[in-house]
């Protein structure tokens, strides 16, 4: 069995510094269908407390490693049809746990196309470049011209295609290979050129019309920018290393005389570099850098990504959203506690209809009528200056107003999700309940948006989707499960994330609640069709009951354990319900005493600590914030201004700043600190509330460059 593959295991243990008993207890509850939020807190006896982000890495090499497996049986199967596997090259392969090696090893065998080395053999001719190779002998001409048939008109044709064969043998040769690849490693120097006819038109990219630099210290961000301007058609890129070192090396490893036949070979050998091996390298390496971008641009963004799912909720209180614009209106929407519409209208405040003293009572009339707690405005068009309008507004009590990000709103208002939701009305309507929805529960709102539309990334859509989606999907996982749902009232959206779940069983049980009503324990789950034990294992820790049967019900405590929380209440003389939150006794308990073979400290800490707080958040609590009011345009803007702002997105060379106008300003990350920093995120996160300085204002090109002065 591959997961048990004593190889494998030892392998992920080295490369990510574990223990081969954390790999394969973890490999173990994989193959059992565990997925990485259950493993992390339920299962941390068994892994030895490994987190989610070790989990994750764990199941990312083993899915490497079982796809290397597959590759091998491939690659034997396919040299043993050519009746070429020798014990000693079986032995090879089966112990080879390098994709690269492996690859060098097939690439004799691979099948090829009609290359000129195949011609050159189809001649007859690779006796022929066998006696070249050897060098000894200055008589080549005359070994040439012994080749002469009615394929091979003279002795030169006769050395040419020899050449072919011995330029394919040196691409081929792994000691060739691996030469040429540690000059790309060491000295290799990625490059970008204007395409000179797009010179206009590729304007956003000046910074890279003529720019080099060593792979190796090619940012990730930088390397994405120039594929992405060479896919788009305006730049040409290559990596090259230092050519005249690499044909010195092949000539070292090739060339064994000064005479006739080590001439031919080494002119060979520079055709195989220039024609076959530097075209080949430059793949890989281009393949490879790529991928590596490509990995440092998704953690960047899951983790923007996490903290804007972890972004503080409003909770259910009512709430007025609006959709702002100045043509076309604002879109207000009335929200009930639960989110529910129970109202909506349009209303003209800005140019050019100017009805100000209108829109105003509206508003006034809605919040008092609908009980409104709060006022959610999206910061898209129009953003400040509703905002603007909202406060001046005089209300019969105290309405808070926040200022809510807009991005994917508009995915979400035209999805089928949003249709099936709200069918009779139209997308204005959709995306500003999103809006309010969002200030309401950030999480319960963002998982109906596909999370790289979400806007909180750099190059999402050039880097690899299959891996983008697998990392944001299991991100939305990680803080769902974080978070916890509550049952009775989750959309089936929400649900489909929890562990275990998928869209059927989370349909399932939206459709078991609208007929038989709410769930009244956890164990009713089993009654919901095709909810399977296992199922309800992975699952049932994350949903929560409020005023359930049982009070363990709305707490992140497993059923697998009510037995050991009832026994520690039945110890103490008192029932569930008055341990629950009663601070006394529950640190009068002895841990030790409960300890089982299949609950260890680590379940038992987390069960104390979530009955001192049953169903706890999480997430920190919402706060209000505020612009500065004399700043809406970037022609506002003064060098030396000091401003509030909220970041918006984090990348590896700086944050992104909402100031209050259309432009986000950037913070690089030399601007973050008086002290050296490598990652962004040791000072900033996505939402923070920061104040900032004007550093520079490019108004020709929309940018501002800003310092970090403090975070709030």
């Amino acid at each position: 069995m591959i997961a048990l593959h004593p190889k494998i295991i030892s392998l992920i243990a080295s490369k990510l510094s574990l223990t081969e008993k954390q790999v394969r207890q973890a490999i173990h509850l994989f193959d059992e269908g565990a997925t990485i939020p259950f493993i992390s807190r339920y299962r941390k006896e068994m892994t030895d407390n490994m987190d989610e982000v070790q989990l994750e890495k764990t199941k990312r090499q083993y899915d490497k490693l079982c796809e290397l497996v597959k590759r091998k049986e491939l690659v034997l199967k396919t040299i043993a049809d050519q009746n070429k596997l020798t014990d000693e090259l079986h032995n090879r392969i089966l112990s080879c746990w390098n994709a690269t090696e492996l690859e060098d090893i097939y690439l004799p065998f691979k099948p090829k196309r009609r290359t000129r080395a195949e011609i050159a053999r189809e001649k007859g001719l690779e006796p022929l470049a066998r006696q070249i190779m050897k060098q000894n002998s200055d008589a080549i001409q005359r070994l040439c011209s012994s080749f002469i048939n009615e394929k091979v008109k003279d002795g030169n044709e006769a050395l040419l295609g020899a050449q072919d064969i011995i330029a394919e043998w040196i691409t081929e040769s792994e000691s060739a290979r691996n030469a040429v690849r540690k000059s790309f490693s060491y000295d290799g120097v990625i490059s970008s050129k204007l395409i000179k006819v797009k010179e206009e038109e590729a304007q956003k990219y000046r910074d890279y019309f003529d720019m080099s630099e060593k792979l190796s210290r090619c940012s990730s961000h930088r390397l994405l920018a120039m594929r992405r301007g060479e896919a788009e058609g305006f730049l040409r890129v290559a990596i090259n290393p230092n050519d005249d070192k690499c044909i010195e090396k092949l000539e070292r490893i090739f060339v064994k005389s000064k005479n006739a036949m080590g001439e031919a070979v080494f002119e060979a050998a520079k055709d195989s570099y220039k024609r076959l091996l530097k075209p080949s390298i430059e793949t890989e390496f281009a393949s490879e850098s790529k991928l590596k971008a490509d990995t440092e641009a998704i953690r960047v963004f899951a983790e923007n990504l996490r903290q804007l799912l972890f972004a503080p909720p409003l909770g259910q209180k009512r709430v007025l959203g609006i959709d702002p614009g100045f043509r076309t209106g604002c879109k207000v929407v009335c929200l009930d506690a639960q989110g529910s519409l129970i109202h909506n209208e349009t209303m003209y405040p800005h140019p050019p209809q100017n009805e100000y003293a209108q829109a105003t009572r509206k508003i006034q009339k809605m919040v008092e009528a609908y009980d409104i707690q709060a006022i959610a405005i999206g910061n898209g068009t129009a953003g400040r200056e509703s905002e603007h309008f909202i406060q001046n507004i005089r209300y019969d009590r105290e309405v808070q107003v926040f200022v809510v990000s807009e991005n994917g709103a508009s995915i979400y208002s035209a999805s089928k999700i949003a249709r099936d939701e709200f069918p009779d009305y139209d997308v204005t309507v959709r995306g500003a309940v999103s809006i309010g929805r969002r200030l309401m529960d950030p999480l319960a709102e963002l998982v109906k948006i596909e999370p790289k539309s979400i806007g909180v990334g750099q190059y999402q859509h050039d880097v690899d989707q299959t891996l983008l989606k697998k990392s944001l999907d299991q991100t939305v996982q990680n803080a769902v499960n974080r978070v916890g749902v509550n049952l009775n009232t989750a959309s089936k959206h929400l649900l489909l994330y929890i562990s275990g779940l998928g869209a059927q069983l989370a349909q399932n049980i939206v459709d078991y609640r609208t007929e038989i009503g709410a769930f009244k324990s956890r164990k009713e789950l089993m009654q919901v069709p095709k909810m399977g034990t296992k199922t309800f294992e992975q699952c049932a820790g994350f949903l929560r009951i409020q005023n359930g049967d049982n009070p363990l019900d709305n707490s992140a405590v497993h059923p697998e354990s009510y037995q050991v929380v009832e026994q520690m209440a039945k110890d103490l003389k008192v029932n569930v319900s008055k341990l629950i939150q009663n601070k006394p006794l529950i640190q009068s308990i002895d841990k030790q005493r409960y300890i089982t073979d299949k609950i260890g400290l680590p379940t038992l800490t987390d069960i104390l600590a979530e009955l001192e707080k049953p169903g706890r958040d999480p997430r920190e609590s919402v706060k209000v914030f505020e612009f500065d009011a004399s700043v809406k345009a970037i022609a506002d803007l003064r060098i030396g201004m000091e401003l509030p702002g909220i970041v918006t997105n984090i990348t590896n060379f700086g944050a992104f700043v909402d100031i209050g106008i259309k432009e986000n300003g950037l913070i690089h990350i030399s601007n973050m600190s008086d002290k050296f920093i490598s990652n962004p995120t040791e000072i900033v996160s996505v939402h923070q509330h920061v104040k900032v300085q004007i550093l520079e204002v490019d108004s020709a090109r929309k940018r501002v460059q800003l310092k970090l002065l403090s975070s709030k």
